[in-house]
């Protein structure tokens, strides 16, 4: 069975940044999964589970509201890893492209005053959130972005060689 890309990708090489993870073409369009990565795999601690589902609701929440994008939102949600989101939008547009979008949605996270959408009829989880720790995630990650806007690696996955072996059977090496 072949491996999705986000599975391809070299996890030991890559860094925080955002990444075109793969396009879809649906119903006549196309529609762009990015990899908006805030720690590095199985090197630094994931986000904390609680800090996590907050961060999960306040982007959202930005995302949808924002004027010039909240018509391209398709998902923003949580990676299974806790090393961070995937963001799908309508169109084909580089990841290069929304750096001043998630620089946005993760600074406003510090002006944020409560969490929205936390109420037991609004969320499945409603007492697993904290604030004060997502306020602290999402300015380190807006920090790390803007010390590193000109480092090509925050917006292009680590290269990888796909091999063959001699039965057919491929894997990646980097």
């Amino acid at each position: 069975m072949e491996l999705i890309r986000s599975f391809s990708v070299d996890h030991t090489r890559i860094v925080p940044g955002i990444f075109t993870s793969r396009k879809d073409e649906v119903g006549g369009g196309c529609v762009t999964t990015y990899d908006i990565r805030l720690k590095r795999p199985n090197v630094e601690p994931v986000i904390d589970v609680a800090a996590m589902h907050s961060l999960e609701h306040l982007i959202a929440t930005f995302l949808r509201n924002d004027p010039d994008w909240k018509d391209e939102v398709v998902y923003w949600g949580p990676m299974g890893c806790l090393t961070g989101f995937y963001l799908i939008l309508k169109g084909d547009r580089p990841s290069r492209d929304l750096y001043g979008l998630i620089l946005r949605a993760f600074g406003s996270v510090a002006d944020a005053g409560e969490v929205p959408g936390t109420a037991p009829e609004n969320c499945g989880r409603c007492l697993m959130h904290d604030l004060g720790m997502a306020k602290w995630y999402a300015a380190e990650f807006a920090s790390y972005l803007r010390s590193n806007a000109g480092a090509p690696e925050i917006f292009e996955y680590p290269k990888t060689e796909r091999i063959l072996t001699g039965d057919g059977k491929s894997f990646f090496d980097s």
